[in-house]
C-alpha cells in the first residue's frame, strides 16, 4: 500500500508540474501576442507629447527604475537627436521581430507534423524549419520581407538622393521611431503619458523577447531539441 500511495503521490506531483508548465508556457505566448499586437500601434503622432518635443535621453521612454537609462556601453554619450532617434528606431524593429519570432517558435513546433502547409512534412526544432521550406518558397518569403522593409523606409527614411553622403540611413524630421502608421485595432490612446506607458511597455516585451530569442536559439543549437520539448521533458 505505501508502495502504491507513494507511486500516485509521484503520478499526481509529475501531472502537476507538467500542468504548471503548460500554464507557464501559455501565460508567456498570451503576454507575448498583446506585446506583439501593441507592437505595430504607431508611437506618437500629437505633438504635445513629450516623447516628441524633443528626443532626448532625459525624456525618451523605456527607462524604468531601478536600472533607469541603460547604456553600459554608453552609446549615448555624445549622441545628437538624430543618431539617438536612429538606435531607438533600431531597438523598436529588432524587438518586434524578436516578439514574433518567440511565438513563432511556439506556434511551429506545437502545429509540426499536423500543419496544412507543404503537406506537414516540416519537423523538428524551429531553427531548422526554414531549411525544410520547398524551394521556391524561400525566395517568395524574402520578396514579401523585403517589400515591408521598403514601405517601412519610405515612411521614416530620407532618400538617398537628399541626404549628405556623411549621414547614411538619415531619418525624417516629422517621424517618430517605430511609428509606421500601422494600427488595425485602435490600441494607441490619445492622453501623451498614457502613449508614453504604452511605448514603454513594448519597449520592455521586445527587450524580453530578443533575450528569449537568442536563448531559444542558443538552446536548440546545442542540443538540436525544440523548446517545447524542452518543456515537456
Amino acid at each position: 500500500r505505501i508502495q502504491h500511495l507513494t507511486i500516485l503521490t509521484s503520478c499526481i506531483f509529475h501531472n502537476s508540474n507538467l500542468n504548471s508548465k503548460l500554464i507557464m508556457m501559455k501565460l508567456a505566448i498570451a503576454a507575448l501576442l498583446a506585446g506583439s499586437a501593441a507592437a505595430f500601434a504607431p508611437a506618437p503622432m500629437v505633438k504635445t507629447s513629450s516623447a516628441m518635443n524633443a528626443f532626448t535621453v532625459d525624456n525618451m521612454p523605456g527607462a524604468l527604475p531601478p536600472m533607469g537609462f541603460f547604456d553600459p556601453l554608453g552609446f549615448a554619450d555624445g549622441a545628437d537627436e538624430k543618431t539617438l532617434k536612429k538606435y531607438r528606431e533600431a531597438e523598436v524593429t529588432h524587438g518586434r521581430v524578436a516578439m514574433l519570432a518567440v511565438i513563432g517558435f511556439f506556434v511551429g513546433e506545437a502545429v509540426e507534423g499536423s500543419s496544412f502547409l507543404f503537406d506537414a512534412q516540416i519537423s523538428g526544432p524551429a531553427i531548422t524549419h526554414f531549411t525544410q521550406v520547398p524551394d521556391g518558397w524561400d525566395a517568395l518569403i524574402i520578396t514579401f520581407i523585403g517589400a515591408a522593409e521598403a514601405q517601412r523606409a519610405q515612411i521614416g527614411w530620407v532618400d538617398p538622393a537628399d541626404a549628405s553622403y556623411d549621414q547614411p540611413g538619415l531619418l525624417r524630421d516629422d517621424y517618430y521611431p517605430g511609428d509606421i502608421g500601422f494600427d488595425p485595432l485602435g490600441l494607441r490612446p490619445e492622453d501623451p503619458e498614457e502613449l508614453n506607458m504604452m511605448i514603454t511597455k513594448e519597449l520592455q516585451n521586445g527587450r524580453l523577447a530578443m533575450l528569449a530569442a537568442a536563448g531559444f536559439l542558443a538552446q536548440e543549437a546545442v542540443d538540436g531539441k525544440g523548446i517545447l520539448e524542452h518543456f515537456s521533458s
